[in-house]
């Protein structure tokens, strides 16, 4: 899933529905109705209007084809959308043809349908639209009939002033379509990577969560055992040596009574290390954080820092594991040959540092850096991981938690990549739907 997510034309979010295309179609022909009817009748200009009528007629019976056909909630496939749209992008033509080419104001409607698939369909459908109509749009400027004017006169428009339309249809077209494909992909990048933000945290919970199943479960074995224990007890005393049953019946006793140590342990494991396991001291969650990175060939450091007052000790917090860890690995990818992580924390603040020897961040991306948008860290580099929607779920995890996370360059540009994390320390000692962290004493919970 997580990985369908990453895909920047993913299916998730390149599908439009068949009930939206058809509402605007039914918005289109109420306009086109209304036009012909004022220009052929409220202003009387000579008009083709049975042609116009009939072009509207064939919009109108594909709507109600494709209402009575499908479902509302249909969702087309990218090849039945750009079908859709390219025979109202036809359609249009035919009634502006009829009705004076470019001369005609209601032109610049040609940008429509390249507008709509921009916004929802993949770049190459949308391209081969947007060829279409240019080439449209193209013949409109030389072949149409004459602009409807007063009867007994014609209107004439220079050819350089059509031109001029052209030119400025083409300019709408590709600027329009270039701008609703920008902001929907962002959109759907965003939206994508929320969800998997969601996913990876819903994970790590259940993962967090084991150990209170394996102790309700405990709980809940625990008096049937007995009873089959207190059974074979009073079995074993009833038939005394008889030798059919005596070794069956001792076995079934030792056996009950081997559930019920096991049982035993994972109820002493909830009860007495529950505590110890639902917090951490600050430096076992940097040793936990890191130790999953380091059998590959990158050596990690751990550098304590300054420190002010008693190690803060925090709750275990899925979404601060995965977002650091997250920022090591990328870290780790990066590296020439070291990371170093170097933590502190004063009356203030509680920080962590994570910095590598690696090429660091080009100067060109340090202000998008967190963007689902971006693919990785240095365009062409052979080495390395992404930088995108694994990057932004670590920042929205930690964020999520009171966090300000900030990167920056080691020692400048190629000298290595530094991420800095840190908590207000009233934050992070505050907890806050389990989001936030508590500071008590470590030893009195060992």
């Amino acid at each position: 899933m997580l990985d369908e997510l990453k895909q920047p034309n993913s299916r998730l979010g390149s599908s439009l529905r068949l009930n939206t295309l058809i509402r605007l179609r039914w918005l289109a022909i109420v306009g086109q109705s209304l036009a012909v009817l004022v220009v052929a009748f409220g202003l009387s200009f000579p008009l083709p209007t049975a042609e116009c009528f009939a072009l509207i007629a064939a919009s109108a019976w594909l709507n109600l084809y494709l209402t009575f056909r499908y479902p509302t909630a249909h969702l087309l496939p990218p090849l039945a959308a750009l079908a859709i749209l390219t025979f109202d992008a036809s359609q249009l033509a035919g009634l502006l043809y009829l009705t004076g080419g470019l001369t005609n104001p209601f032109s610049i409607l040609m940008t429509v349908p390249v507008v709509i698939s921009a916004a929802s369909l993949p770049l190459m459908w949308t391209a081969l639209l947007g060829v279409y109509v240019v080439g449209l749009t193209a013949l409109l400027a030389i072949f149409h009939l004459p602009l409807p004017w007063y009867h007994g006169t014609e209107l004439s428009v220079p050819f350089i002033y059509t031109a001029g339309m052209l030119i400025a249809i083409i300019s709408s077209i590709a600027f329009t379509g270039i701008y609703a494909y920008r902001v929907a992909e962002e959109a759907r990048l965003l939206a994508n990577a929320l969800t998997a933000t969601e996913l990876v945290l819903q994970r790590e919970q259940h993962i967090s969560a084991l150990d209170g199943l394996a102790a309700a479960a405990a709980h809940e074995l625990g008096t049937p055992l007995a009873t089959i224990a207190l059974v074979a007890r009073e079995m074993e005393k009833a038939l005394g040596d008889d030798p059919r049953f005596h070794e069956d019946v001792t076995l079934l006793r030792s056996q009950s009574e081997r559930c019920r140590e096991i049982l035993k342990r994972l109820t002493s494991l909830s009860s007495e290390g529950e505590e110890h396991l639902a917090r951490l001291p600050l430096t076992s969650l940097i040793e936990e954080t890191a130790a999953p990175h380091r059998d590959f060939g990158i050596d990690i450091r751990l550098e304590p820092g300054k420190t002010h007052g008693p190690e803060p000790v925090g709750r275990r917090n899925p979404g601060v594991l995965y977002g650091l860890g997250n920022l090591v690995e990328n870290a780790v990818d990066f590296a020439r040959d070291s990371v170093s992580i170097r933590w502190g924390w004063d009356d203030e603040m509680v920080h962590i540092t994570i910095t590598d020897d690696g090429p660091g961040f080009p100067a060109e991306i340090m202000d998008r850096i967190g963007e689902p948008y971006m693919s990785r860290r240095q365009a062409g580099s052979s080495s390395g991981g992404g930088l995108g929607l694994g990057l932004f779920i670590a920042k929205t995890l930690l964020e999520r938690s009171g966090a300000m996370v900030s990167f920056a360059n080691a020692g400048g540009q190629g000298k290595g990549a530094s991420v800095t994390v840190s908590w207000p320390r009233e934050r992070f000692l505050k907890e806050e739907n389990g989001l936030a962290w508590e500071q008590k004493d470590w030893k009195s919970l060992a």
